[in-house]
């Protein structure tokens, strides 16, 4: 199929299909006439790829693991490789856990149970109080 086919088959721009194989993660032969022509494998390998991607795997490890995913696979690359997924994926529990701490805080200082430090304000002061006082940004450019 060509890559117009593609694109519509998978619902993935012509310019991404160009990326991935940019990428070494998808592959095509070229006809004469200069089109590149995909195989029927390349729908699924499209959709995989792409659920690869929105789980937060860089193009690297994308064209690392898509062997991984072949009939034969390669001996011992692919259990290294899980190993690298795992990091991504505690990398990413990581950032989570982080950013619920974060919002956590700032949910504290709007509800008025917690003020920033050195915050000199009213107690229970909170960010949907009419009667806070304007402070001047410190650039007067602003």
């Amino acid at each position: 199929m060509r890559i117009g086919e593609l694109s519509r088959a998978t619902g993935t721009s012509t310019r991404s299909l160009r990326y991935y194989e940019d990428q070494g993660l998808l592959s095509s032969h070229r006809r004469s006439n200069g089109y590149r022509e995909y195989g029927e494998e390349a729908v699924r390998q499209v959709a995989f790829i792409q659920d690869l991607y929105r789980a937060g795997l860089p193009s690297q490890i994308i064209r690392d693991i898509l062997p991984c995913t072949a009939p034969t696979p390669p001996a011992g690359q692919c259990t290294q490789l899980l190993e690298r997924v795992r990091q991504v994926r505690d990398e990413l529990a990581r950032q989570e856990q982080q950013i619920a701490q974060r919002r956590e805080m700032l949910d504290r200082y709007l509800t008025g149970t917690a003020a920033p430090a050195g915050f000199s304000g009213p107690p229970g002061f909170s960010a949907g109080d009419d009667t806070r006082p304007h402070r001047p940004h410190p650039d007067p450019q602003h």
